[in-house]
């Protein structure tokens, strides 16, 4: 069974950076397309961004869309999201997912996804 653990959360300003990581046990995580949600205290779970097997097609949310770069490095079995000029509104929980099903282009619904990590909290002061 594979399970994902997301790392590299914190507290920071406005407009400042954070890297977070997602390391998925189990089996490699090159076999499995990947992703990040994030929910806000009191708001649903959204889709921040995904990203293929091999790395070549990646997809982002609107909002997050040149601030964010997703990435993968199947060799060490983990995920990056590089979130860059954080703003306050992106203070959230956020969660590694994987897709242990075969992929069929549908990447922006968490029923998407089979298996899903802890959360990392993310909080940007203003």
């Amino acid at each position: 069974q594979v399970q994902p653990v997301e790392s590299g959360g914190g507290l920071v300003q406005a407009g400042d950076s954070l890297r977070l990581s997602c390391v998925a046990s189990g089996r490699t995580s090159g076999s499995y397309f990947m992703g990040w949600f994030r929910q806000a205290p009191g708001k649903e779970r959204e889709f921040v961004a995904a990203i293929s097997r091999s790395g070549g097609n990646i997809y982002y949310a609107i909002s997050v869309k040149g601030r964010f770069t997703i990435s993968r490095d199947n060799a060490n079995n983990t995920m990056y999201l590089q979130m860059n000029s954080l703003k306050p509104e992106d203070t959230a929980v956020y969660y590694c997912a994987a897709r242990l099903r075969p992929y069929t282009g549908s990447y922006y619904y968490g029923n998407d996804y089979d298996a899903w990590g802890q959360g990392t909290q993310v909080t940007v002061s203003s």
